[in-house]
């Protein structure tokens, strides 16, 4: 964990215009709003790097065959502005690459994105979203979420700091606004110790109170097999062979992890790594194109999905370098057998939402299940 520590005082500058905003909200001077529907916020207190978008994605997949889901993004480096409908012609340019990410594999639910997230809120109320899916809005405080969710990168749970020194947009004690705190990203096997330190450091009491007053669990990002980026260009292998050479292309926060993933398989990998949400220029095209053609065969592009959003509307790729392209999926596995336990705690908290409000989804029996 990198700290800029000539940058500590200003990031103690930044601190106070922080705890001055939370202050406003926190006494009513600045307005939160809620919603009659359910709204669930999936969010951190770091920039990027904590695995929002596959957390957002298992709960798609939790919700999507049980109510009409509706996932809403702010679509960070978009060049649009307002509320945008993800539709059949959208791209990354249009929505941002993670919000079309989440279009591309789940074309039965409702893709949105807008800055205004209030608005956002009320235009898909309006088009009948039953459940709102808040992508990254965790310090969006004008939204009053029914349900928060903070994520928390394993590697990053003690010694980070405030911007611009680190990398968190808010102090630790803002985690006392989330009813569930996911820690991500952990190793596949944590000793019993780790789980006990998290949540010493992590859970937070309310006054007077012997339990905690929120949940906490533990996830892991599981890869799964290659996909084409281009599957109209050929197919592309499932796996990596000792023997293949990867190009490994990468504009995310953290591709360490992946990284590791990919040299499991095999111990020839190049890798261009671009900054988080990267923008393709023609140079950069040009250089993955040059790099691609000087490995010798079999040989692979691997990017991430976030990336592959982006480069399919990018111009200029040659097409040895199209026909090799393929992205690793990533799931969401919940540690200490509690995948169960999460699923339930989000359709508990979405039942009791719905059955207050006399939603019209209330009554469908798939809620008892």
């Amino acid at each position: 964990m990198r700290i800029h520590k000539a940058l500590l005082p200003v990031s103690w500058l930044y601190g106070l215009g922080v705890a001055a905003r939370n202050l406003l909200f926190d006494c009513g001077f600045l307005k939160s709003r809620s919603f009659d529907i359910p709204v669930i916020c999936v969010g951190n207190l770091a920039v990027g790097g904590t695995g929002k978008t596959p957390h957002v994605e298992h709960l798609v997949r939790l919700l999507k065959d049980r109510c009409k889901v509706a996932v809403l993004s702010r679509g960070y480096k978009r060049r649009t502005t307002g509320f945008v409908l993800a539709d059949d012609h959208s791209t990354a340019l249009d929505i941002g690459d993670e919000p079309m990410q989440v279009h591309g594999k789940f074309s039965d639910i409702i893709v949105a994105v807008d800055e205004d997230r209030c608005e956002g809120i009320e235009r898909l109320i309006d088009i009948g979203a039953e459940v709102v899916l808040l992508d990254d809005a965790f310090q969006h405080r004008y939204v009053k979420p029914s349900l928060s969710i903070l994520l928390i990168e394993h590697g990053r749970m003690k010694g980070d700091r405030l911007m611009p020194a680190g990398r968190l947009r808010e102090p630790l004690r803002g985690m006392r606004r989330a009813d569930i705190v996911v820690v991500t990203k952990c190793p596949d096997h944590m000793l019993d110790g780790d789980y006990k330190e998290a949540e010493r450091h992590l859970l937070h009491r309310s006054p007077q109170a012997t339990e905690p007053s929120q949940k906490l669990f533990f996830s892991r990002m599981a890869y799964k097999s290659l996909e084409p980026v281009f599957p109209e260009k050929g197919d592309t292998p499932s796996t990596i062979n000792a023997g293949t050479h990867v190009l490994m292309v990468t504009g995310i926060a953290n591709p360490a992890p992946l990284e590791e993933e990919v040299r499991r398989h095999t111990s020839h990998l190049r890798h261009l790594a671009y900054g988080d949400h990267h923008a393709f220029s023609d140079s950069d095209i040009a250089d993955i194109n040059k790099t691609f053609a000087q490995l010798p065969e079999p040989r692979l592009l691997v990017t991430t999905e976030k990336d592959a959003a982006r480069l399919r509307t990018t111009k200029g790729l040659s097409s040895e370098v199209a026909a090799h392209a393929c992205l690793i999926p990533i799931q969401v596995e919940l540690l200490r057998n509690e995948q169960d336990a999460f699923d339930q705690a989000i359709i508990s908290h979405l039942t009791k939402k719905m059955l207050a409000s006399g939603s019209p989804c209330s009554d469908k029996q798939q809620w008892k299940k």
